[in-house]
C-alpha cells in the first residue's frame, strides 16, 4: 500500500493553497487555450480552408475519444507515480498539441500542404496529441485536491480547482481575438503552446508532493476495490450524468461558434470578434457559480446538478429562436451558468462516494465521462445543424436536460455521493 503526504490529515498543511493556486492557472492555461481554439482559430480557419463544418467538430471528437479512453489510464497512474508528474505530463502533451497545430495550420493556409483530406488529417493528428497525453493534468488535479481535502469542504475545494478552468475560458476568447487582430490567425496557438510548457516545468518543479510507487500494481487494485469501478452502483450514476452533460454542453458549445457566423452574417476572422465576448459572458457566468454561489448555497450534491440543468435548459431554447446579438449572448450566460453549478456536483459526489485510495480512479472515470459526449457531437451537433436543421441540436438537448433532471432526482440514491457529519 502506498505511503503519502496527500492524507486527509494534511489538509491544514500551509503549502496547501500555494499548491491549489498552482493547479488552478494550469488549469486556466488549458481552458484559455481550448476556448481560443474552439471560439477564435478552428472554425474559422476551416471555413478558410473551405473544409465542412462538421470536420472541425470531428477533430475535437477524435480529441475527445482519446480523452476519454486516456483518462482514466492517467487517473490510475497519478495513484501509482503521484500527482505531480502526471499533471505535468499533460501540460507537456498539450503544449505538444497547440505546436503541432501551429505548424499544420500553418502549412495548410499557406498551401504547402492541399487535400480536404490530408489537411483534415493533420490537423486531427494535432489535436489527438492534447486526447492522448494532455488527459492526465485534470484527473491528476482533481485527485490532488480530493487528497487534501476533508469531505465536509470537497465540494467548494473542486468548485475553485475547476474555475481555473473557467477563468481561462473567460481570459482566453477577447485574448485571442486581439492576437488574431493584431498577430493573425494562428498566433493564439503559439502563445498557449508556450504558457503550457511553462506550467509543466512549474508544476514538475514546484507541487509540493511526496509519493512512494506502489510496486505491485495488481494487489493494489484488488486491494482498493479499483477493479470495476465504474460498475459500481455509487459511481455509476455520476458517470452517467456527466457523460449527457458534456454531450449537451458540447452540441451547445460547437454549433454555437457557428450559430453566431450564420445569423451575424460573419466569417472567417471576423467570426472572433463576436464569439470571444460571448464565451467571455458565459465563463463569467461560470464563475459566478463556482466561486460565488456554490460556496453560499451550500446545496446538497444531487440538488446542484438538478439546479444546474434549468439555465442550460433555457440557454437551449434562447438558442433555438435567437435571432439577434443580445440573445446570443443572453444564450451563452445560461449555458455557463448552468455548467458552473451541475458539473461541481456530479465531481464532487463521484469523489465523496468512494475511499480515499480510490480518488485518482474515480476522478480520471469522472474526466473520462466529461469528454465521451465530445466524441459524437459533430453528429448529434454540427452535422445535423449543417444537413438536417439549423434549431434541432438545440432541440435535442433541451430534451435531453429534461431528462437529466429526472434522473439525477430518481437515479441518485439519497445519500450516496453526501458529506454527512
Amino acid at each position: 500500500m502506498t505511503h503519502t503526504d496527500d492524507s486527509p490529515e494534511g489538509v491544514s498543511r500551509p503549502d496547501r493553497r500555494g499548491a491549489f493556486f498552482l493547479l488552478f492557472f494550469s488549469l486556466m492555461a488549458i481552458g484559455a487555450g481550448n476556448t481560443m481554439l474552439i471560439a477564435a482559430v478552428l472554425p474559422p480557419m476551416t471555413r478558410e480552408l473551405n473544409l465542412p463544418d462538421w470536420m472541425a467538430g470531428s477533430i475535437f471528437a477524435l480529441s475527445a475519444f482519446w480523452w476519454s479512453v486516456t483518462s482514466p489510464f492517467w487517473g490510475k497512474r497519478s495513484n501509482r507515480w503521484g500527482r505531480r508528474p502526471v499533471a505535468a505530463l499533460g501540460l507537456a502533451g498539450y503544449g505538444l498539441s497547440m505546436t503541432l497545430l501551429l505548424i499544420f495550420g500553418w502549412l495548410s493556409l499557406n498551401h504547402y500542404i492541399t487535400g480536404t483530406l490530408l489537411v483534415f488529417s493533420c490537423l486531427a493528428l494535432s489535436r489527438t496529441m492534447f486526447g492522448l497525453l494532455g488527459s492526465g493534468t485534470n484527473p491528476a488535479a482533481q485527485a490532488y485536491v480530493a487528497d487534501r481535502t476533508s469531505p465536509a469542504e470537497r465540494q467548494s475545494e473542486i468548485a475553485f480547482i475547476t474555475s481555473g478552468f473557467s477563468v481561462g475560458t473567460v481570459v482566453g476568447p477577447a485574448f485571442a481575438a486581439a492576437l488574431v487582430a493584431t498577430a493573425g490567425l494562428l498566433s493564439p496557438l503559439a502563445v498557449t503552446a508556450v504558457i503550457a510548457f511553462t506550467m509543466s516545468a512549474l508544476i514538475w518543479f514546484r507541487l509540493p508532493e511526496q509519493r512512494e510507487p506502489v510496486t505491485d500494481a495488481t494487489q493494489f487494485d484488488d486491494e482498493t476495490g479499483a477493479r470495476g469501478l465504474w460498475r459500481s452502483g455509487s459511481v455509476l450514476p455520476f458517470l452517467i450524468f456527466a457523460v449527457c452533460l458534456s454531450l449537451t454542453t458540447g452540441i451547445l458549445t460547437q454549433v454555437f461558434v457557428f450559430t453566431v457566423m450564420d445569423r451575424m452574417g460573419v466569417s472567417g476572422r471576423e467570426a472572433a470578434q463576436f464569439t470571444g465576448p460571448a464565451f467571455t459572458v458565459g465563463a463569467l457566468a461560470v464563475l459566478l457559480a463556482q466561486l460565488v454561489l456554490i460556496p453560499r448555497i451550500k446545496m446538497r450534491n444531487k440538488t446542484l446538478m438538478m439546479v444546474g440543468c434549468v439555465p442550460l435548459f433555457v440557454g437551449a431554447i434562447i438558442l433555438v429562436f435567437a435571432r439577434d446579438y443580445a440573445s446570443l449572448i443572453l444564450a451563452q450566460f445560461c449555458i455557463g451558468l448552468g455548467q458552473g453549478l451541475a458539473r461541481p456536483g456530479f465531481s464532487s459526489g463521484a469523489s465523496l462516494a468512494v475511499s480515499p485510495q480510490l480518488q485518482g480512479n474515480v476522478a480520471g472515470l469522472v474526466i473520462s465521462a466529461n469528454g465521451m459526449g465530445f466524441i459524437i457531437t459533430p453528429f448529434f451537433g454540427l452535422f445535423i445543424y449543417e444537413y438536417v436543421n439549423p434549431q434541432l441540436p438545440f432541440v435535442f438537448c433541451a430534451g435531453l436536460l429534461a431528462f437529466m433532471v429526472l434522473f439525477a432526482r430518481f437515479g441518485l440514491k439519497d445519500g450516496v455521493g453526501e458529506y454527512t457529519e
